[in-house]
């Protein structure tokens, strides 16, 4: 659509002074409604009329009021106006954070130790922005926050990338989980490397963080770094050890990931190794609003130091 030229001149300022006057009944609460002095109200309602080519208020009237020609410009840009001022509401509630969409990943042993209680201070805050929770194994997400699907995750280390930033938030020890009934989760003595029968060893698939760290443990015994019976993820992992199919090396909050009676997470002595959780966000975009209100929910909720990687 072509532009009049003479619409160039007529800007938000002359539609805002209009309606204060036709709000408020008089030019000198209109002014001051706007923050402005009575005169500099009457030099712009003056320049509005020029444009439109006639008086838009009866000034021999008390209160002014419009005429047939204003009135009917006032019902029509009205709606305009209170849509604008709704769309601007929106745009400061964006910039703070209250309102739009956030995307976050997580490591399925993350969520309830970590990232549900910051879920649960975010949502409290900010209950009009979307959330979104996506969990999967750290390269998935670290490729997804990089490409950004996700806005930041939770998730052990991933490889190196430059679209990324890695922040350590916490360590989790390596332990056993066994079924509750099974012999090394009822005895005494302390379980050692050796109690573990290779046999009944469930290892995770070689793309998760936690079957890397194992398999470049120098600690762990070859025969314990790899075997016979796998599974795709950690709840297929738990799932066959709460049935008494074997038993696995995992992270304590993993082991622990529904507080299963039905499993046991047991120390191993001589077992020294940990898994770092770390906080993924992108290094070549910036971050928005909701995500930096979620990242200091999550910051209160964690009590390691951070440290960027």
């Amino acid at each position: 659509m072509k532009l009049d030229s003479e619409n160039t001149n007529f800007n938000l300022r002359h539609l805002r002074a209009i309606h204060a006057i036709w709000s408020e009944g008089s030019f000198a609460r209109a002014a001051a409604r706007l923050g402005v002095v009575p005169s500099a109200l009457t030099e712009t309602v003056r320049q509005i009329e020029e444009i439109a080519g006639g008086a838009l208020f009866d000034r021999r009237s008390r209160p002014p009021e419009p005429t047939p020609l204003g009135l009917e410009f006032l019902r029509e840009t009205a709606p305009l106006l209170d849509a604008l001022d709704l769309s601007l509401s929106r745009l400061r509630d964006h910039a703070r954070g209250l309102r739009g969409a956030l995307r976050v990943g997580a490591t399925p042993s993350a969520i309830t130790p970590l990232v549900a209680p910051a879920i649960a201070a975010f949502r409290a805050a900010h209950p009009e922005v979307i959330l979104t929770l996506h969990d999967d194994v750290a390269e998935t997400l670290a490729d997804m926050v990089a490409d950004g699907r996700l806005d930041l995750a939770i998730a052990g280390r991933a490889r190196g990338s430059p679209d990324l930033v890695q922040t350590e938030i916490a360590a989790d020890p390596f332990g056993l989980a066994c079924a509750i009934d099974h012999p090394l989760a009822q005895t005494s003595a302390p379980v050692r490397l050796a109690d573990i029968d290779p046999q009944q060893l469930i290892h995770l698939g070689t793309e998760t963080g936690s079957s890397r760290l194992l398999a470049a443990h120098a600690a762990l015994p070859d025969s314990l770094k790899a075997g016979p019976l796998r599974s795709h993820s950690t709840i297929a992992q738990l799932c066959l050890v709460r049935a008494g199919i074997g038993v696995a090396l995992l992270p304590r909050n993993a082991g622990l990931l529904f507080n299963d009676p039905g499993i046991a997470f047991v120390p191993v002595a001589d077992l020294s190794l940990e898994r770092k959780l770390y906080l993924l966000t992108p290094a070549r975009r910036a971050v928005s609003p909701a995500s930096e209100r979620f990242v200091a929910q999550f910051r209160d909720i964690t009590s390691s130091a951070p440290r960027s990687t």
